[in-house]
């Protein structure tokens, strides 16, 4: 039998103004009414069409589909999953540079895993600037998502914090969580860069410079840190005047690696902290005609293996590890939040490796 508000003789009923419908007045685009109209059916027939209900007659889905087809009709699934009691289907990835190739990497690692589970990606950049980030991570809760991945600019993190308390599971990337509990994903950049340094040192280098991303950031923290670890196993310390932080591209790294080069006693080897450092750095030693293999050679070591790396034409070591698992990996772990598989309360680590890649040795 038909549903109450199916026309009986299987054809849609007689509409003027069939074939002319009225736009969505806010988003132009055409409302469920105008496909109801144009198959001469009811609002509330053509929602059940567009949700499957298998009670509708074959031939009502027929026409309801084919008027949808026509106009062009897309349902609203953002406004359908809110109704429904479900999230928007959106998570939300909240990064520093996406001038930085590194952050590109680990969306594509995200949005691989949150793809498998029917899930889009929203990516937002804060360009390392916290107000930014406290900003877009309210703009993010308020419009529903289901979760966030944040690569945090600083130590404080309390607007993250409060999306937790709201009931939006959150996961970092690259940074620990500060002062909430959180799962997270780092690389391990303190053996990495004790590594990169120490493969220096074993080279015969005793004044190694270093170039680091602002000291608020912990990767740059925690890799100045395995530099100086490095330098202590062999008997030395840090030497203030060799170490230049708060570089965030490759402009600024230029120039700061161009002074290192430039003191009465300059450094004959450098360790760059990330991919925008070294960049900067063999600008830099180009420039001043310190790349060459005579007895001007100043040694470049670095943190973030990238592509044209082996194209520079000079000795390179760098730290390389997986960019995208790092972003699969933050990918499963809010996916295991979503659907309830970690348990409450017990946050999980995870540490991605590193190992040394060299080139023109």
């Amino acid at each position: 039998m038909p549903g109450p508000h199916e026309p009986q003789s299987g054809r849609p009923s007689h509409d003027p103004h069939r074939g002319r419908p009225s736009r969505d007045a806010k988003s132009g685009q055409p409302t469920l009414r105008d496909v109801a109209e144009r198959a001469g059916v009811s609002a509330m027939t053509a929602s059940r069409v567009l949700r499957d209900d298998p009670q509708v007659l074959p031939a009502t889905r027929e026409r309801v589909r084919a008027a949808a087809a026509a106009l062009g009709y897309r349902p609203n699934e953002v406004a359908r999953s809110l109704r429904l009691g479900r999230g928007t289907g959106l998570v939300g990835l909240v990064v520093t540079n996406l001038a930085n190739p590194f952050y590109s990497r680990l969306a594509l690692g995200v949005d691989s895993v949150v793809g498998e589970h029917h899930l889009k990606t929203v990516i937002g950049n804060t360009g390392q600037d916290l107000d930014a980030e406290r900003e877009l991570v309210a703009d993010l809760v308020a419009r529903r998502v289901d979760g966030i991945i944040a690569v945090p600019a600083g130590a404080d993190q309390r607007h993250l914090a409060t999306a937790v308390a709201d009931g939006v599971p959150v996961v970092l990337a690259s940074r620990p969580p500060e002062g909430f509990a959180a799962d997270c994903v780092l690389v391990d950049d303190f053996g990495g860069a004790r590594a990169a340094t120490t493969r220096l040192l074993e080279r015969g280098h005793r004044r190694i410079g270093f170039l680091g991303s602002p000291p608020a950031v912990h990767t740059g923290t925690e890799r100045l840190r395995g530099y100086a670890a490095a330098l202590a196993s062999a008997g030395l310390t840090v030497d203030a005047r060799l170490v230049r932080q708060g570089q965030t591209e490759p402009r600024q790294a230029t120039r700061a690696a161009a002074g290192l080069l430039a003191l009465p006693e300059p450094p004959t080897a450098l360790f760059c902290s990330n991919n925008r450092n070294t960049i900067g750095a063999f600008r830099a030693l180009r420039d001043a005609g310190a790349g060459g293999t005579d007895g001007t050679h100043v040694a470049l070591a670095g943190f973030d293996d990238f592509e044209l790396a082996d194209a520079l034409g000079l000795p390179l070591t760098l730290v390389a590890y997986d960019s995208d698992e790092l972003g699969r990996a933050a990918g499963r772990l809010l996916a295991d939040r979503l659907h309830g598989r970690a348990a409450a309360g017990e946050p999980r680590h995870i540490v991605v490796p590193t190992s040394l890649v060299e080139y023109g040795m």
